[in-house]
């Protein structure tokens, strides 16, 4: 009987030395496998012991929360203003649309942000998930545009925020997608002339920063249409973005594309398959497997990319925080405050989307990096 009531605490002394030396394997092989492993990991470690401390206290001991703007002048930075977030959240989020409509572009971005999440976890099967794109699409233009049931109309030079960084990263991906397939297809195609348009573009393309792609689409693409014809300046910054981010993606899906064995085209034409249909069943899916983590770090770059279309006008997050502080004498100075929420969602965002591509290595087979 003794023997049976210590077998409980036997095997939970058990499983406790199992995780012990499993977390003892971890770090030896992680963070001490070798001298210099181990002298860096010590260097950092006392560099957070020095440097945590005066963080913890400068952004939550000695910081004030509450939007009173003379409270976080009373500090005088010694420790963090975020009132200036609770004051100005609703105009870094959703910029200089009307405030009596916010509730549009935040119900916009909940259904849109839905929509990804269901593509992320996999909550719908692909019918259904192809569903709440066609009808999330569509919503979020209708709600932040109006004009439709009985929704006053803004115009798109007033849409701004999370919403704007949303919609330009999203749709910049969802169109430069296939666009980049094509494209990758047509540099690997027999006919010449396919072949160097499709290396025009993308070495016209990839030799010129975003900022200057953003700039053609928003201020010399006007001057070269017929007068009287005009297209949304939104519209031309997101074909920008489309384009920009295409170019890059092809040479990462062509660089999958090269890298599938030539067994698999041979196997293909032994089981009667064409070259478009070897392409479809046989090599572009092993080809997109193969370089999931590169498109994600493409997908990443447009996220943060978004920022730079502040300089035509258009106030995505941090277009909107500089909006927000730039008349206002009492909160101007507590500008780092704001950023740091700003670069929180953009880390937000972005860990999610490396999470995601790591659930898909993982679903498809691919090896631990």
């Amino acid at each position: 009987a003794q023997r049976l009531a210590g077998a409980p605490q036997r095997a939970l002394g058990g499983a406790f030395m199992n995780q012990l030396a499993a977390t003892q394997n971890w770090l030896r092989r992680n963070l001490f496998s070798n001298v210099f492993s181990s002298v860096t990991t010590l260097l950092l470690l006392a560099g957070a012991l020095w440097w945590l401390p005066g963080l913890v206290d400068w952004l939550l001991l000695q910081a004030v929360f509450k939007a009173d703007a003379g409270a976080c002048q009373a500090v005088n930075h010694a420790g963090a203003c975020w009132g200036v977030v609770a004051e100005k959240y609703r105009f870094i989020l959703f910029g200089r649309y009307p405030y009596a409509e916010q509730w549009r572009p935040l119900l916009a971005t909940a259904l849109l942000l839905s929509a990804i999440l269901a593509s992320g976890l996999h909550l719908l099967p692909r019918n259904a998930l192809l569903a709440a794109w066609a009808a999330a699409l569509p919503a979020f233009f209708i709600l932040m545009g109006g004009g439709r049931f009985g929704l006053t109309p803004v115009g798109s030079d007033q849409w701004g925020g999370l919403p704007l960084t949303l919609l330009l990263a999203t749709m910049g991906m969802l169109l430069a997608f296939p666009l980049a397939i094509l494209v990758a297809l047509g540099r690997q195609s027999g006919l010449p002339l396919l072949r160097g348009l499709c290396t025009l573009y993308v070495e016209l393309v990839r030799g010129v920063p975003l900022i200057s792609v953003l700039f053609l689409a928003s201020f010399l693409f006007p001057i070269i249409l017929p007068q009287g014809f005009s297209i949304d300046v939104l519209l031309r910054v997101q074909a920008g973005i489309v384009l920009f981010a295409a170019a890059y993606l092809s040479e990462t899906i062509r660089g999958g594309l090269q890298s599938i064995p030539a067994g698999q085209h041979d196997a293909a034409a032994a089981l009667g398959l064409g070259r478009w249909q070897a392409m479809r069943w046989i090599i572009l899916p092993q080809a997109l497997r193969a370089v999931i983590p590169s498109m994600m770090n493409s997908a990443v770059s447009v996220f943060k990319d978004t920022s730079l279309v502040t300089v035509v006008s258009l106030y995505e997050l941090t277009g909107s925080l500089s909006l927000a502080l730039a008349g206002d004498a009492e909160w101007r100075s507590f500008h780092l405050e704001g950023y740091l929420f700003i670069a929180l969602i953009y880390w937000i965002g972005c860990y999610a989307m490396s999470r995601f591509s790591r659930g898909l290595e993982l679903q498809r087979g691919l090896p631990r990096a």
